[in-house]
Parts: C-alpha cells; structure tokens; sequence
C-alpha cells in the first residue's frame, strides 16, 4: 500500500485562493442587497396588514411568502439567457431574484393592495403584469409587479429591484398545484393533464367570483343586523 507520505501534493496557488474568495465575498454582498430589498417589502405588507386590522377591523392579507434566489439558479438563469456574467448586466437583466407573495382572500382584495402598495412614493414600479385581467394560456392568473424600492447602506443608497405577487387562495392553490405537476413531467406534462390543469383554473376563477358575492352578502346582511 502506497505510503500517504510520500505523495506529491498539487502546490497551492495563494493568488487563485484569495481571488475565489474575493469572488465569493462579492456574491454575497450581491445577494444581501436583494435579501435586504425583500425585508423592505416585507416590511411594507406587514404594516398595511397590521393597519388594515386595527383601523378597519379587517385583514385582507391571509399570508405572505419570501423567497431569495440561490446562487445556483441565477447562474444557471445568466447561461440560459446568454446573461454576460457580470453583477452589473445580472442586476440589470434578472428582475426576480428577490420575490415576495402577497395572498389576499378576495379578487378586490389584491387590487387594493397593490394599489396601495404601489403607490408609496419611495418605491418606483418597473413593470405590472396583470395576468389577473388576462391570465396565461394554461390558466395562471395572478398580478405581479416588479418595484425597486430603495435599501440604505453604510456605502450608501442602493435600488434594489423585487418581484411581489398578488394573488387569492385559490390562484395560489391552483398555481402551487401545476408547479408540483410540472416538475413532476420536468416540464413535458400530458396534453390531458394540460387540459385539466386549465379547467381547474377556470374553476378556481369561478370560485373566486362567488366567494366575493357571498363576502359582500353576508356584510349586507350583518350590516342590516346592527342597523336594526
């Protein structure tokens, strides 16, 4: 058996260490830019929910989810992009790699709250996407904004951009739904399944509807109650 001892070992090469290093501290610093971006949106939610509850006794937010990019996946979104791999041209290409959902109980419910949310003076809106009004050919509905909202560093002010979506339960049911089932097939799903996937979304639609009509029912009556 060969003597561990006695084998060569590669030479470390200090300058090659130190500059995958420096490379890693960057990305990091990249990253947290955008981690602190969705803190600032969160943020934001937390305190039109909080209010909403106190002052109107109601909560149109049911919850919200975060979520950060990981490394691997912005790399692999740079190569299939054709992305030049620098942070400046991934900071100016790649508008989703900080996201926040916002799932709210009723239809009306996710345009007041956008509206609101939007239209706060230190966040400028990049791009609405209203798939609500007009939702993607296999069904998705849901209303997404890209914002940048502003992140105050020691090195000063940076705009950092966020994806928020709004969406209902029944939006973000059917949505969580297809995803399994897309990942399931690795994106090649059944033309059958297709199809019901669709019909479901149209269901949740339909629901969505008469949720809200039973909602506002239900406050006319109650208000009629305490009037009496």
């Amino acid at each position: 058996m060969r003597n561990v001892g006695s084998m060569s070992t590669v030479p470390v090469d200090d300058a090659a260490i130190a500059e995958a290093r420096q490379l890693r501290d960057e990305f990091q610093r990249f990253l947290r830019e955008y981690e602190f971006g969705m803190r600032e949106v969160e943020t934001k939610i937390s305190i039109l929910r909080d209010e909403f509850t106190h002052s109107h006794a109601y909560n149109p937010i049911e919850h919200v989810k975060s979520r950060l990019k990981t490394p691997d996946s912005i790399v692999e979104k740079v190569a299939r992009k054709g992305i030049d791999p620098d942070f400046d041209s991934i900071r100016r290409e790649i508008t989703d790699i900080a996201g926040v959902r916002v799932t709210c109980s009723f239809v009306t419910d996710v345009y007041r709250l956008f509206e609101l949310f939007t239209q706060q003076h230190d966040l400028t809106v990049r791009v609405v996407k209203d798939y609500i009004a007009a939702p993607k050919p296999n069904g998705y509905r849901s209303l997404h904004a890209i914002v940048e909202v502003p992140v105050f560093l020691s090195t000063g002010p940076v705009q950092v951009p966020v994806e928020v979506q709004f969406r209902t339960i029944a939006m973000d049911f059917w949505a969580s739904l297809e995803h399994k089932i897309h990942y399931k097939f690795a994106g090649q799903v059944p033309t059958h399944l297709v199809q019901s996937l669709t019909e479901a979304a149209d269901a949740a639609g339909e629901l969505d509807l008469r949720m809200e009509r039973l909602h506002r029912e239900a406050h006319a009556v109650n208000r009629k109650v305490i009037e009496a």
